[in-house]
């Protein structure tokens, strides 16, 4: 038995790939009944064309706003402390909430306004290679480079003090990892909020340039301080950890793919094709929210009662071969046309526009800095248990 067999179907993975079991789940059975983290019973959708009509259905498909204040294994909240939790947090919300805070965050995450962040971010980048090489080979890609670039660029753009990140990083990692126990992880999840309300209300006080300060001066009189906390969390939560676990999965995708990396290095115009062929191959983001069916429904023929819960598999949809010819496989010519890595419908990550430039800025910087880079002996360590799927550690020389 693999180690990962007695985690939910949705979340098992064999290195890059979704799980044996997850992938026939799709071409065998299409929906499927799994149990979840909470021990409840759901449907699992699988098949790209099935996925993106849940995630494009607000209307049929809520999201299960009971489950997803929760963390799996912790014990019940106050009501009071899931409506906390709730506030602000566009990934538990429906239609009109999320189209209210929606509407006012979209003006802040246009490509227009992220083209203005490519020269700090390409700074940020190269300051970090410097140190890299100074530092010496060999050297553990995630703490040198694949963490810290994506937490510097969300701090300078939500107004987070950097020397705060080892914090705030500390507690994402353990709110992310089942194996740390339910208890625990609802602590640090009380601590990272705690942490955001001391720094909404000093922002509050003396609102700056950033994000967080322009929200406060352009639309305080609407949003309420737990709002303010609540969107502050999720974009240094998402942004930050999704895109360092992509950095550094996909420098080991590419290095363990040379017939690749040597196209890239070759043909370097094809960075933005390569940037989407590894979101749709690694779909480091397992599923999005849970969701409960508002009226009966039908799904890739399987009959779903109202009040039932539903949950999309990303990886299994981003390698259904109906989505394309031989999905499993690692081709950057393709460019991955219409993947499902950012989810889809009404909450399609807001970040997309910025994870894309960072990927786009840093892997073509790593490569022609360190023109010999390889993986040494030590293992890739894999984190298997974590909700956003990545790497603990990545051990490079040149």
């Amino acid at each position: 038995m693999s180690e990962t067999s007695t985690m939910p179907l949705h979340m098992r993975r064999v290195e890059f790939d979704p799980a044996p079991e997850l992938a026939a789940a799709r071409d065998e059975e299409r929906v499927k009944r799994i149990t979840t983290v909470f021990g409840d019973d759901a449907w699992l959708v699988t098949q790209y064309a099935d996925v993106r009509e849940v995630l494009g259905d607000a209307e049929r498909f809520k999201v299960a706003q009971h489950l997803n204040a929760r963390l799996p294994g912790a014990p019940a909240m106050t009501e009071e402390q899931i409506a906390k939790v709730r506030a602000g947090n566009l990934l538990g919300m429906d239609p009109p909430d999320h189209t209210r805070l929606r509407r006012m965050l979209t003006p802040e995450f246009t490509i227009r306004r992220m083209n203005r962040l490519e020269p700090r971010i390409s700074r940020i980048v190269e300051d970090h290679l410097d140190a890299l090489e100074a530092a010496g080979s060999p050297a553990d890609l995630v703490p040198s480079f694949a963490l810290p670039i994506p937490s510097l660029v969300m701090c300078e753009l939500l107004g987070v003090p950097y020397e705060d990140r080892a914090g705030f990083q500390a507690r994402t990692t353990r709110m992310l990892d089942m194996t740390v126990p339910g208890q625990e992880r609802l602590m640090v999840q009380f601590e990272q909020r705690a942490y955001m309300e001391g720094l909404v209300g000093r922002i509050q006080a003396d609102p700056g340039e950033d994000l967080l300060g322009m929200l406060v001066r352009e639309h305080g009189d609407d949003l309420s301080t737990d709002e303010l906390v609540g969107i502050g969390g999720l974009l240094l939560f998402a942004g930050h950890e999704t895109t360092s676990n992509m950095l550094s999965l996909g420098t080991l995708a590419l290095l363990r793919h040379p017939e690749q990396l040597d196209l890239l290095r070759q043909e370097p115009a094809r960075i933005d094709a390569t940037v989407e062929e590894l979101l749709r191959w690694l779909s480091i983001v397992n599923s999005g929210a849970t969701k409960v069916a508002a009226v009966d429904a039908e799904i890739g023929g399987q009959a779903i009662k109202a009040g039932d819960l539903v949950m999309v598999s990303l990886p299994a949809a981003n390698r259904d071969p109906r989505l394309m010819p031989d999905a499993d496989t690692f081709d950057l010519t393709r460019g991955a046309p219409g993947h499902v890595a950012f989810g889809h419908g009404i909450h399609h990550c807001l970040g997309a526009p910025l994870a894309r430039m960072e990927l786009r800025i840093a892997f073509p910087a790593l490569l022609k800095r360190f023109p010999n880079l390889r993986v040494t002996d030590s293992p890739a360590q894999f984190r298997t248990f974590s909700i956003v799927y990545g790497l603990a550690a990545l051990e490079v020389a040149w």
